[in-house]
């Protein structure tokens, strides 16, 4: 099939799909742009999205390409573009100023096995409790599994295993640390305790680029990255070096707990990594005595916000006495108390992460806003 007729049948393919923002397909809107097809039927093009576009339409004419017949690559540039490209671009009078690197291109990594996101809009909703239990819970259930301490501003993880001191460095790899099955890396294990983490955007770029491709991970099940809270540099450089399965949005049944959740829910589609769930801490207490259920906050914001967001409620994991202690000890709940009201309600967590994540792919990775 010759060049001429796969760049026609894609142009067709894409001007079929519809950006819902204005109604008009994307060729037509001017969303598409240097469509090249090479001999061996490799197909390059500039997709130029707005802010306001669905990140998902990305993902729709990457699919659409792929689907026609004699194409045997994609490569897409997505751009952004204040206008979206709706309009014919003028001829410029002078030479324009030369364009910004970039971003890297996020490398697939097999090896790691799922990749997962942990994520929380604000701090204080039990991030972190929550990505050590999940990843203790999968190791105990027989899994291989990786779990990088990304919160660069407040690395707990360490403390959470039980775990200090520097990690090796045998044949050019960190090899990490190790504690109830499960493999870590984190700041903690490099920095001392006390010393604040004052870094700009590139250096946390930096030092997540090296907990992924300089440590000795191995091969994996599941690899969990604990995010620092909210929607920053630690958060965009981890989508810029590696393709996510997806992402667990953690929260409390709190509206403003939701409200900051939601916005970070909304981060990772933007970028193109689909929320695998939510997962709802703290939502209820179990009495130790009478074994009554209570609910301490508000309830219901965490089914809300999966229902907003068009995802599964993961789990609830209730308050628990004695918790914050284990934690403090280096003993995660689902290993030193199974069968607790938590330690049940984490390791089920882990289950529906399992059959939640089964079927998953990497996500095609969309160029995030600068």
């Amino acid at each position: 099939m010759s060049a001429e007729k796969i760049k026609t049948d894609v142009e067709q393919a894409l001007g079929g799909i519809i950006n819902p923002r204005h109604g008009r397909d994307i060729v037509a809107a001017g969303m598409v742009k240097e469509i090249v097809v090479d001999s061996a039927g490799t197909v390059t093009f500039t997709f130029v999205l707005t802010r306001e576009d669905p990140g998902s339409l990305a993902r729709q004419a990457r699919k659409a390409v792929e689907g026609v017949p004699g194409v045997t690559g994609v490569k897409m540039n997505v751009v952004d573009s204040a206008d979206g490209g709706s309009q014919p671009a003028a001829r410029p009078s002078v030479r324009p100023a030369a364009a910004p690197p970039a971003p890297p291109t996020p490398d697939e990594l097999p090896s790691l096995g799922k990749v997962l996101a942990i994520s929380s809009g604000k701090g204080g909703v039990g991030k972190s409790t929550v990505s050590a239990n999940l990843a203790a819970a999968l190791a105990r259930d027989g899994h291989r599994v990786g779990l990088m301490d990304a919160d660069i501003y407040g690395p707990n993880i360490p403390r959470m295993f039980g775990l200090s001191g520097k990690p090796e460095v045998q044949g050019g790899k960190i090899q990490p640390l190790e504690a109830h099955g499960v493999k870590l890396m984190s700041l903690g294990f490099i920095v001392e305790r006390d010393a604040p983490a004052i870094w700009r955007g590139p250096i946390i770029m930096k030092i997540i680029t090296q907990f992924m491709h300089d440590v000795a991970w191995g091969e994996l099940d599941y690899f969990l990255v604990d995010l620092p809270p909210g929607t920053g540099d630690a958060q965009l450089s981890l989508t810029q070096i590696v393709r996510l399965h997806g992402a667990l949005i953690v929260t409390t049944p709190q509206e403003m707990a939701v409200g900051d959740s939601l916005r970070g829910a909304k981060m990772f589609e933007r970028v193109g990594v689909g929320v695998v769930g939510i997962v709802e801490n703290m939502s209820y207490f179990v009495c130790p005595d009478c074994h009554a259920r209570s609910n301490i906050f508000l309830a219901g914001g965490g089914s809300r916000l999966a229902a907003e967001l068009g995802v599964p409620l993961l789990g609830q994991i209730p308050l628990q006495a004695g918790m914050a202690e284990l934690a403090d000890r280096g003993e995660p709940i689902v290993v030193s108390q199974p069968e607790s009201p938590a330690g049940v309600a984490l390791r089920e967590l882990a289950r529906t992460v399992i059959t939640r994540t089964a079927g998953l792919a990497p996500a095609i990775p969309i160029t995030a806003p600068r």
